[in-house]
């Protein structure tokens, strides 16, 4: 696949200047793309306008990414290896994922731009491209979304950065791993809600785990070890028959 077209001057100015994170907010952006040199240089090119964005070298990696992750825009190159990239648009649709997705693809014919839109995707980029283009459909696609999520969720003194996956409970720092970080992430993005068994294996865990494994129960027991131990108010309470709940329970 070819890589997309260098950056001209005008365009680093527009990148950096007129467009990006410094006009509005930063995004967190999944890249799916499997050309090593493509996927590095639009990887530098997002993060030097301000933004947020990890890297999958395939298709599955990028589903598993996708869905347990959340990002603002999705940019998947179409032709990937272990699973295309209208597969993996179709997989998280068909999860219920919404999160906006541009796809990039050398093919460039109307029934390729049709089909790709079809399967899920809510934009369509061919090859080549200039870096201001794709980064004004991003940010359009983003818009459109009904605006990006919270980057940061607080619940009492309990504190969330997405993009910096750090969390802090008053002054004291609390390190997670990467599935307990997703789980508190799930938690506190429904702050005041029960969240279910059913929600949480479909939103934090593969779809096909076995409902009746302890799996969730053993995550969140270590969780709230993590985030309660210490603390004289507790945040994540079980609601006995039902599921879970984080809230802070002296603001009612």
């Amino acid at each position: 696949m070819s890589p997309m077209s260098r950056l001209s001057s005008a365009e680093q100015d527009t990148a950096t200047g007129s467009t990006g994170a410094d006009k509005g907010h930063a995004m967190r952006l999944l890249v799916i793309e499997d050309d090593r040199d493509a996927a590095e240089y639009l990887v530098k090119a997002l993060r030097e306008v301000g933004h947020v964005a990890d890297h999958a070298a395939d298709g599955e990696e990028g589903l598993a990414l996708a869905l347990a992750e959340s990002y603002d825009v999705l940019i998947v190159d179409r032709m990937l290896p272990k699973r295309d990239g209208l597969a993996v648009i179709g997989a998280l649709r068909g999860k219920g994922v919404t999160t906006p997705a541009l796809i990039l693809s050398a093919l460039g014919a109307v029934d390729d731009r049709v089909k790709g839109l079809r399967a899920g995707g809510d934009d369509y980029l061919a090859k080549p491209y200039s870096f201001a283009e794709l980064l004004a459909r991003i940010e359009v696609l983003a818009r459109r979304h009904g605006g990006r999520e919270e980057t940061v969720y607080r619940v009492g003194d309990l504190e969330l950065d997405r993009l910096s996956h750090r969390v802090v409970r008053g002054e004291e720092e609390i390190v997670l791993q990467p599935r307990e970080f997703r789980l508190l992430e799930y938690l506190m993005k429904h702050a005041g809600q029960v969240v279910t068994r059913t929600m949480l294996l479909e939103n934090v865990w593969d779809y096909h785990f076995d409902p009746q494994t302890n799996v969730i129960d053993v995550h969140v027991s270590r969780l709230r070890a993590k985030i309660d131990k210490g603390f004289s108010q507790p945040l994540l309470h079980t609601v006995r028959g039902a599921g879970y709940m984080i809230r802070d329970t002296v603001a009612g």
